[in-house]
């Protein structure tokens, strides 16, 4: 099984509040030991421990494809290097969003953008 992970916590912005950034997105991926078509687990949360939940969030995913179905309302491209997560909608904090795709290789999936309260 390989996987890596991409994950930093919240910094301190003024009177000790916790600001949410790019670095509070953790993504998760790993391989699955199955015959044929490999297969890969992802999973995407946010590690931000005050109330803002980051909404609009995208990821560089080169031309992500899959043999099996992925449900485009957790993750679907949108452009080249462009995957929309949650649709859109904010990650709740404590929340992890999991689907697995199938592909001859694993996609470098990393941060692009996102919205921050």
């Amino acid at each position: 099984k390989r996987s890596f992970n991409i994950n930093v916590s919240c910094k301190l912005g003024i009177g000790g509040d916790a600001e949410c950034t790019d670095r509070d997105i953790g993504i998760s991926q790993s391989r699955e030991t199955t015959s044929g078509v490999p297969q890969f687990i992802v999973e995407i949360y946010t590690t931000c421990t005050n109330d803002c939940e980051p909404s609009d969030v995208h990821l560089k995913c080169e031309w992500f494809a899959s043999t099996a179905v992925v449900n485009p309302r957790i993750f679907r491209r949108v452009a080249f290097n462009d995957c929309l997560v949650n649709g859109g909608r904010p990650i709740p904090r404590g929340q992890i969003l999991r689907f697995a795709y199938e592909n001859s290789f694993m996609y470098s999936l990393s941060f692009k953008s996102a919205k921050f309260c």
